[in-house]
């Protein structure tokens, strides 16, 4: 049967970074074997359609996390422009359609990690015009804007109740711009903050249900009724850690989490995170993305409809995107917000205050006025003395 198969998280591109520093020339991705994706094991696993993610570690937070972001949107790029028979580059529902009718793999960009914009509204409209669609708004480390998972943890403090008012400002940009908003790795509070606040549905393209494995990264009952209610969706990872809470995991179980989220808030809300490339460890039957269609097999065997199934499998996200770009056509009139962080948020020594007014070094003319009466007041002072 025909389904198109769409995974929301790859971490391939962080692969080429760590095994070979992004020197794609070196790499042959046909015969490539230290990954958990190749181009073989894509046409095997019938992928057609892929979020590559646009990872860099937390390390490179008030560093140089942008330029290393932009560099792993460079080399999915570049990975789509040296397999053309392989890859087409997408950035719409409508491109990803064009690529299935094609039997290319749509090669889409997500951004994994708020640090990676550096707090700044224009560098995330400069990377949508770079072809991103998803941004994940925390990886594992709080952003001067919002929380991340390990608050709900209890190892890291909470340090925004959730979402800054400048978290609330990147939401509501992220609608306009027509920018997926990815829920994966934030606390439960700043889940239930987004789906106040958002007009458009929202994702979690690499999380788990977490009352199958209470481990914080997956995603609560209550959090999964939500994301029913507002049209959004549920990416199942297939990280053993997030599967069953252990070191080991089966098929099986992964199915069991699929089974949880559908009982809970229907079949049309549940999609293939996966997170291959991104983990060390992944349950037996889905060692590669190649076995994805084991996965689709046990849902049929399940009792899974062959519409659910589809849904699952791409449908579903298909749909988000598609009222995502409607969102975004809906507020075409609006301007582009561009009131920055306040510099007490962001302020190091690595971050420059060029525009900010009373800020260090980028005093201003009107600053220079008060300052120019007080020493006229003094001279005039003197000279009557």
């Amino acid at each position: 049967k025909q389904f198109l198969v769409l995974i929301c998280h790859n971490d391939l591109p962080w692969q080429l970074r760590i095994q070979f520093n992004n020197e794609l020339n070196k790499v042959n991705l046909t015969t490539l074997e230290t990954t958990h994706t190749n181009i073989p094991k894509i046409k095997t696993g019938r992928l057609g359609a892929q979020f590559w993610s646009a990872y860099v570690p937390c390390g490179a937070q008030y560093k140089d996390a942008v330029r290393q972001t932009l560099e792993q949107i460079d080399v999915i790029h570049r990975m789509c422009q040296k397999y053309p028979e392989t890859f087409m580059f997408a950035t719409s529902s409508q491109d990803i359609m064009e690529a299935f009718g094609m039997n290319k793999t749509a090669s889409l960009i997500g951004v994994e990690g708020g640090h990676s914009i550096d707090s700044s509204l224009g560098t995330l409209r400069t990377m949508y015009q770079l072809g991103v669609r998803y941004l994940t708004l925390t990886h594992s480390c709080n952003t001067p804007w919002a929380d991340n998972w390990l608050v709900d943890t209890g190892s890291e403090p909470s340090q925004h109740n959730g979402l800054s008012p400048f978290g609330k400002q990147l939401i509501s940009e992220m609608n306009r711009l027509g920018m997926l908003i990815d829920l994966a790795h934030v606390t439960v509070t700043v889940m239930n903050q987004v789906l106040d606040l958002s007009e458009a549905p929202v994702i979690f393209s690499h999380s788990s249900a977490y009352s199958i494995c209470p481990n914080k990264r997956n995603v609560p009952d209550d959090v999964l009724q939500r994301v029913k209610k507002t049209g959004g969706i549920v990416m199942v990872n297939f990280y053993n850690d997030y599967v069953t809470c252990n070191k080991a995991a089966k098929l099986s179980d992964v199915a069991d989490h699929f089974d949880h989220i559908k009982k809970v808030a229907g079949a049309d809300i549940v999609g293939f995170g996966g997170d291959y490339d991104g983990v060390t460890r992944l349950p037996e039957g889905l060692e590669d993305v190649s076995k994805v269609p084991n996965l689709v097999a046990e849902l049929l065997r399940r009792g899974w409809t062959d519409e659910e199934v589809k849904d699952a499998l791409g449908n579903n996200l298909l749909r988000v995107l598609r009222q995502v770009e409607n969102v975004r056509d809906s507020l075409k009139a609006k301007s582009p917000d561009d009131v920055p962080i306040p510099y007490e948020e962001v302020e190091s020594s690595c971050r420059t205050s060029y525009g900010y007014l009373n800020n260090g070094a980028a005093h201003s003319l009107s600053m220079l006025a008060p300052l120019l009466t007080v020493t006229l007041q003094l001279l005039i002072t003197l000279s009557d003395a």
